[in-house]
């Protein structure tokens, strides 16, 4: 774990601007938060500390009389401990979702966001990847039956599409799906998969009031330097100097969404009416090949920063890796009105500012 972690993201004025403007974006759904409980899982996660930051400033700028309340939970397998926030308000709990989470409080939104996300972590802790995709994910659908929520919104991925035929990028809700069942990826790309299903069967059995995401290529502020998916690792590299390394030939393309746009979808998402549906997550514009990534950044960079192909460091930055990446998000713009609102350099320049920050 780097320094860059022991730093807590409220005191970044990065991260302080990206969640006044999240706030004021999001000014239309006020009402859903007022005098509210949410339950956050995963709330130590790059995702779960933007939503959390969003929480405790709706409370601190806008809802006055009426403020929500939170409850967090992450056991901080890869999520930072020292982020968490607890007041009045909002309140901490060290909890493995894979135990059943027992609450007297009522609970009118759940988010269900933990997760181990980066490849070389999941491939590291594959039984705990999957427990908290399956077990969890049914830990927090009995919770939302049993509490009889508004909303619950499962945080799944881009990869349960697996490595998409070209044909389907960009990648439409209703494409099924190119996903190895034995592979370096499959305990992450499985386990999202299957959660689906038991959100989709618990709305069609019991009308429990499930939505959820499919987020593609998520970045910005926050996220772990020592994450090792591409863009923090190009930037960490970048600030020492080093060259920008690039596994194998850098033809592969993804499209990237700032952090901003994404946790704004996902509220308009978890406060939408569309229960039983997923969604696309995600801003496919540019789609762009790793290699023009890596000239993006060596562009943001006030100095040279060379740039080297390198041969993958690890079996899931190999073969297995998605040829293409890049979202059809029709579907959540038509639902609810979502529209991207970061481009990659300004994402890239926000992001770059935040590294720099500390």
């Amino acid at each position: 774990m780097t320094d860059k972690s022991k730093k807590r993201l409220y005191e970044s004025g990065i991260i302080q601007e990206d969640i006044t403007q999240l706030a004021k974006n999001l000014k239309s759904y006020h009402k859903h938060f007022e005098n509210s409980t949410f339950l956050v899982t995963g709330a130590g996660g790059f995702l779960g500390n933007y939503i959390t930051l969003l929480l405790r400033h709706m409370n601190q700028h806008h809802l006055h009389n009426k403020k929500l309340k939170a409850i967090l939970l992450d056991n901080f397998i890869t999520g930072y401990e020292q982020q968490i926030i607890s007041d009045d308000h909002i309140v901490f709990r060290r909890q493995n979702v894979i135990e059943p989470v027992k609450l007297d409080e009522k609970v009118d939104y759940i988010i269900h966001a933990a997760g181990i996300a980066s490849p070389v972590y999941y491939t590291k802790y594959p039984i705990e990847t999957m427990d908290v995709g399956t077990i969890g994910t049914r830990n927090m659908l009995e919770l939302a039956r049993e509490k009889k929520v508004k909303s619950f919104l499962f945080t799944s991925s881009s990869e349960v599409y697996g490595d998409p035929d070209s044909r389907h990028v960009p990648t439409r809700e209703e494409y099924r799906g190119n996903v190895a069942v034995i592979g370096p990826r499959a305990c992450y790309d499985e386990s999202k998969r299957y959660g689906e299903t038991m959100c989709s069967a618990f709305w069609n059995v019991y009308e429990t009031p499930v939505k959820m995401v499919r987020p593609f290529n998520v970045y910005g502020p926050g996220i772990r330097p020592d994450d090792y998916r591409v863009l923090p690792n190009f930037i960490e590299h970048a600030l020492r100097k080093q060259p920008l390394p690039i596994h194998g030939d850098g033809r592969n393309t993804r499209s990237f969404c700032y952090i901003n746009d994404g946790v704004e979808a996902l509220f308009r998402v978890l406060f939408s009416e569309a229960n039983g549906e997923a969604f696309n997550l995600g801003n496919p514009e540019p789609e762009i090949s790793i290699q023009e990534l890596a000239h993006y950044v060596q562009k943001a960079m006030p100095y040279p920063v060379e740039i080297v192909n390198i041969d993958p460091p690890h079996a899931v930055y190999a073969k297995s890796d998605p040829k293409r990446r890049c979202p059809d998000i029709t579907k959540l713009s038509t639902v609810t009105g979502y529209k991207p609102r970061y481009g990659l350099e300004e994402g890239l320049k926000r992001t770059i500012a935040w590294f720099q920050e500390f």
